[in-house]
């Protein structure tokens, strides 16, 4: 290898999978490779749904061992959860799984204290059921609660297990609903009102920060030579992708896809109107000051879960049949809260068009239609709203993740949106996380520079609006009649 090209691994923890890629980056170069992929099953015991965090460990350690030498590491993962540490830094149980059911009334009680509008006005985050704040406060009567002494969020948990060293990153503490967006600091006055001790978390760390050096037990178990530093990249994994977006200029929204879609804007500033609360917008926090300004929507969740249903079918051929259904014949609301707990998938989305008074999709290829048109359509949403609240008008959709390589998807994403599409790349989180790690090593300078580095060096493909914007409006107001 060149002496001036360094090499980077990434590790990119989604809700379904996890992988260790390593990013080899020169002055004009990025390649990215996947080291190992492993996967990110939760498991339901007595007490509920829980992560196996020992299981992704261990994917990661074996991702770092087959990476071979890197110059540095850095962790991004889904937001939200978080481990329990007692005061000799031992795991207390297993992390909660964020569509564990314990949080189910729980925010009607938080908003008795702080009422939603408040709430929203002074941490920017959208209304969702599984939020930190909301888990903290269904913990509240956990046994496990006196012996805690530490709560480090899912990547810095792993970074803690790497190094010894604890923080607290701050693009996934902007998803705790306890982080002031205008301040970029922990909200004191909301926590000390709900009863939440801040004492608990890690100082907070910047993206680019060091975060350690990997142990020597850790260097014995991966064969890596030290020292490897750790650094703390974009720690939620969507603060990664939105990094890796190879936007020019301002004018750009993105939809971050996977599991879930993230569809909204890169911003300067959070906006904190009411009539945003109302839309179910989040303001997260970005890169270099900025603000993630966006909705989530339930995303290829619900496709994953019928595939899965379905035992597992060809996808391609299963997309292929979907493009030759008949567009928009029904749609569902695809941030309904109905679909969120997984099983029984295909059931849900066919009751939800029966109720609704829709033709009821009934093959693989109809109910996968309808999910893709729903999709986008809840994109076309998320967009428009996301340029009227902010008064940002936007000329162009980018999109990423792994959604990336369904074309249909990005496809009906422009008709829908009267937009272009690009789409790429798609492992974004990861790139992201490489970008940042560079950046620390000052390889790559600001942001705009390591999109201009991706833009050069990763496949994008272009999609162009077709089709009756009419037939959309029409699908809309199916939705809203309802």
């Amino acid at each position: 290898m060149s002496a001036d090209v360094k090499s980077y691994a990434a590790v990119d923890l989604g809700a379904s999978s996890g992988r260790v890629m390593v990013g080899r980056v020169g002055p004009d170069s990025l390649e990215l490779t996947e080291a190992h992929r492993f996967p990110n099953r939760p498991v339901r015991v007595p007490e509920g749904l829980r992560w196996d965090v020992l299981g992704l460990y261990a994917g990661v350690l074996e991702g770092l061992r087959t990476a071979g030498q890197v110059d540095s590491v850095g962790i991004d993962s889904w937001a939200v959860d978080y481990g329990l540490l007692d005061a000799d830094g031992a795991l207390l149980g297993n992390p909660v799984h964020y569509r564990d059911s314990r949080t189910e009334g729980v925010a009607e009680k938080v908003w008795a204290t702080v009422p939603a509008e408040e709430l929203y006005a002074a941490t920017g985050l959208q209304y969702a059921p599984f939020n930190t704040l909301y888990q903290l406060t269904a913990a509240r009567a956990s046994a496990q609660l006196p012996y805690v002494e530490r709560l480090l969020l899912i990547p810095d948990l792993l970074t803690y297990w790497l190094t010894g060293e604890q923080g607290t990153e701050l693009t996934n503490a902007s998803t705790t609903q306890l982080i002031d967006p205008r301040t970029r600091d922990w909200s004191y006055e909301i926590a000390s009102r709900l009863g939440i001790d801040l004492s608990l978390f890690a100082p907070l760390r910047q993206p680019g920060d060091p975060a350690g050096l990997l142990r020597p037990e850790v260097l014995e178990e991966t064969g890596l030579t030290g020292p490897v530093p750790v650094t703390a990249v974009g720690s939620h994994d969507t603060a990664s992708a939105v990094a890796a977006v190879p936007a020019e200029g301002e004018r750009f929204a993105y939809i971050c896809t996977g599991t879930w879609s993230l569809a909204g804007l890169e911003l300067g500033a959070p906006v904190l109107t009411e009539e945003s609360r109302a839309a179910n917008f989040t303001n997260e926090l970005g890169l270099d000051g900025t603000v993630r300004y966006l909705r989530n929507i339930m995303g290829l969740w619900l496709l994953q879960e019928c595939v899965r249903a379905w035992g597992d079918p060809d996808l391609g051929g299963l997309l292929l049949d979907a493009s030759k259904v008949p567009a928009l014949r029904s749609v569902v609301d695809a941030g309904d809260a109905a679909f969120l707990a997984p099983g029984r998938m295909p059931e849900r989305i066919t009751e939800a068009c029966r109720a609704s008074g829709q033709p009821v999709p009934e093959s693989p290829a109809e109910i996968t239609r309808c999910i893709l048109d729903s999709l986008a359509l809840a994109h076309r949403r998320a967009i428009a709203d996301a340029q009227r609240l902010a008064d940002h008008p936007v000329d162009v959709v980018h999109v990423v993740g792994g959604g990336t390589r369904n074309a249909l998807l990005c496809q009906l994403t422009a008709d829908a949106c009267g937009l272009p599409v690009v789409a790429g790349p798609t492992e974004a989180a990861a790139l992201g996380n490489v970008l940042v790690q560079t950046r620390a090593h000052g390889l790559v300078g600001d942001l705009a520079g390591g999109r201009r580095l991706l833009t050069r060096t990763q496949p994008l493909t272009r999609y162009e609006p077709r089709g009756d914007a009419a037939r959309w409006d029409e699908a809309e107001a199916r939705l809203t009649r309802r």
